[in-house]
């Protein structure tokens, strides 16, 4: 028996599903049930009836996921699996802020721990940030945790005074604009198309800035053949295979999320078989942590 066939197997018998983001390794996308970016795990999530949940990802994902479901197992193949912008706030910086500005909504990325989660009004994601910060009544928003993508929100809503901190995603910030220009040089039918947590810089030079699902609908619906891609490379897996006819191109120092790629086969079948690696989030953070994510699922309808 493959190790896909125990993973299926196993999965059946527990009436377990499995969720994968798009920059886990593609043959840990194979297995997957469900594939997407974060704000379509965390909607999909809470509606799923299957008591355990195997979340394939980095470690506040398994937290969103239990924080909207957690009469339900969720189950991380690596605990060890972060994402360090999760954790670039500090929380004196915010409760300046909020005396700064008494209007003030603390807006946090879905990209950041259930603590730190706990200190917001309200959460949001790459895919419905500029949708529900346009939603709140607050004039004054504070962003946090990704610098580089509450910028791209402000140009986006000039109509509100969106400040930001020091947090960023390592990997979109390295995207080079040299290499960049060197893609588009070598390839200039090529549209370049990139994530919002990119750079200002980057931003500039891009024919689409979205999410990753964002990316991938583009890449899709284009009648164009040729992208350059700004965004981590697993999810070349997901564009190749809904466009085979079409050529993907990424930086020469190819953006790679090592936390990601920790999930792994093997890890899937042992919290599988053995139950290990459960999401625990205490009472009182799940309460005050749990209200920003519903917020969020509330005002991007």
């Amino acid at each position: 028996m493959t190790k896909q066939e125990e993973i299926a197997k196993i999965k059946a018998e527990k009436n377990a599903v499995i969720l994968a983001h798009y920059y886990v390794s593609p043959e840990v996308q194979e297995v997957a049930d469900f594939i997407g970016d974060s704000f379509y795990l965390s909607k999909l999530a809470q509606g799923l009836e299957n008591p355990i949940i195997v979340y394939c990802g980095v470690h506040f994902m398994g937290e969103s996921g239990k924080l909207l479901s957690p009469q339900k197992q969720v189950l991380l193949p690596d605990l060890h699996a972060d994402c360090p912008m999760a954790h670039m706030v500090r929380k004196e910086d915010v409760e300046r802020c909020r005396r700064e500005y008494p209007d003030l909504a603390v807006v946090c990325y879905i990209n950041s721990t259930a603590q730190i989660k706990t200190w917001s009004d309200v959460c949001v994601t790459s895919a419905n940030a500029v949708k529900v910060i346009r939603n709140l009544k607050n004039h004054n928003i504070l962003f946090i945790p990704d610098q580089n993508l509450g910028r791209y929100v402000a140009q986006q809503l000039p109509e509100k005074n969106v400040m930001v901190l020091d947090g960023y995603c390592p990997i979109h910030d390295r995207i080079s604009v040299q290499e960049l220009h060197e893609l588009k040089q070598a390839h200039p039918q090529a549209e370049l198309l990139v994530h919002p947590e990119c750079s200002a810089e980057v931003r500039e030079m891009a024919d689409y800035i979205g999410s990753t699902s964002g990316i991938i609908k583009y890449a899709t619906e284009s009648t164009n053949t040729e992208f350059i891609i700004g965004t981590e490379v697993g999810v070349s897996y997901e564009l190749n295979r809904k466009n085979p006819q079409k050529t993907f191109y990424f930086p020469k120092t190819v953006p790679v999320c090592a936390d990601m790629k920790r999930v792994t086969l093997d890890k899937i079948l042992h919290v599988l078989k053995t139950g290990e690696n459960s999401v625990h989030v205490s009472t009182d953070v799940a309460s005050a942590a749990g209200y920003p994510l519903q917020r969020m699922l509330e005002l991007a309808n």
